[in-house]
């Protein structure tokens, strides 16, 4: 699913609101001891060998997640311009998995099941690891979501319709929000490396 850019925060019922992680959007594939990370059709496994350890320590049996991998500052800030170049002074992490939703588990398609549902799979499947994560929740109010958004200075927020089920493409269902200085920053980053991932979710 790709979110749609909006401008400005609003607060319908029914939607649920999480922090835009400025990372490589990936999917995660475990089959028993096996584990891939695919990034527009391109293995990232090797790379990233420290989260598809930990993935392949997950207690499902199979299970297909989708996030994104991060790097995070002292601050707690998504970095996407360390995934390339980590300043070795300011990182206060290893490259994190950080899942947003989980479309299948142990022979289940979840694709059409309701994010709270999926929501609520993906936490439980989660316990107990360190690098691969639930993308934080924000607050339940739209507006005091993107209240939290400027306190913490996150690239952003991403606003999913609670009863959203998971479909290929862009959806309205799913709305994003930057701030500017964020924008500013990663089209910069993204002149430089002309051609590369974007960190969009």
């Amino acid at each position: 699913m790709a979110p749609t850019l909006i401008r400005e925060p609003f607060h319908p019922d029914g939607w649920l609101y999480e922090e835009k992680v400025d990372g490589w959007r990936m999917l995660a594939h475990k089959d028993g001891a096996r584990v891939r990370l695919v990034r527009r059709n391109r293995d990232h496994t090797r790379r990233f060998a420290g989260i598809a350890a930990a993935i392949a320590k997950l207690a499902a049996r199979a299970l297909v997640l989708d996030g994104e991998v991060a790097i995070y500052d002292q601050q707690l800030r998504s970095r996407f311009d360390w995934l390339r170049e980590p300043d070795a002074d300011a990182v206060a992490t290893p490259p994190m998995f950080m899942a947003f939703d989980l479309l299948h588990q142990d022979g289940r398609e979840l694709t059409g099941r309701p994010l709270r549902d999926r929501r609520a799979r993906l936490e439980n499947a989660l316990v107990g690891s360190d690098l691969v994560l639930p993308v934080r929740r924000l607050a339940k109010n739209g507006f005091e979501a993107w209240a939290e958004v400027i306190s913490h200075d996150f690239e952003g927020l991403v606003a999913k319709e609670e009863a959203s089920l998971y479909e290929p493409g862009p959806t309205r269902r799913w709305l994003k929000m930057k701030q500017k200085g964020w924008t500013v920053e990663e089209d910069r980053w993204q002149r430089r490396i002309s051609g590369s991932p974007t960190g969009d979710v």
